[in-house]
């Protein structure tokens, strides 16, 4: 059985996640916190899985994703991005290149800095992904009602606010 006709077969009036917005204000801040981790995570694990039929782990993927939209980068400010040491992005970066998904080459401005940067077949790979992504999304989206819709839509915006803290 798939996810989302395993999520379609949940009984509403059973399932936590669907208690009313009072009920869920009056359950304890802790079991509240757990079951959004829980229903993040197994989105974000299920997304990933669309994919392309790449190698790339999830941090590969990701530093892929920012050299593809930001240009070349350097090891330093990918670091920054993803939040690692400088030398686990270079491990990253090395793998990215090994693949053929990245380039590294000297930088205009400063010939001691090494960027790097998505080739064709890197960009490929990121906008094929995101495409498979948000087909997978849209689809389950679809089935949901205006006003579940806009829920999401604010807990969007909330979700965003929580992780740039």
């Amino acid at each position: 059985m798939t996810d989302g006709a395993r999520s379609a077969s949940i009984d509403r009036t059973t399932h936590p996640a669907s208690t009313s917005a009072p009920a869920a204000r009056r359950r304890p801040l802790a079991e509240q916190s757990n079951e959004l981790r829980v229903a993040v995570m197994r989105l974000a694990r299920r997304l990933r899985q669309e994919r392309t039929e790449t190698e790339l782990s999830g941090s590969q993927f990701s530093t892929l994703v920012w050299i593809a939209a930001e240009g070349p980068l350097t090891i330093g400010r990918l670091a920054e991005l993803e939040r690692v040491t400088a030398p686990s992005m270079n491990r990253t970066v090395n793998c990215l290149v090994d693949a053929g998904f990245a380039t590294r080459g000297p930088s205009p401005d400063d010939g001691r800095k090494v960027l790097v940067a998505a080739t064709e077949t890197g960009e490929t790979v990121v906008r094929d992904t995101r495409r498979r992504r948000d087909a997978w999304l849209a689809k389950r989206f679809a089935v949901l009602t205006p006003a579940e819709r806009e829920t999401l839509a604010e807990a969007t915006t909330i979700l965003r606010r929580l992780t740039d803290q």
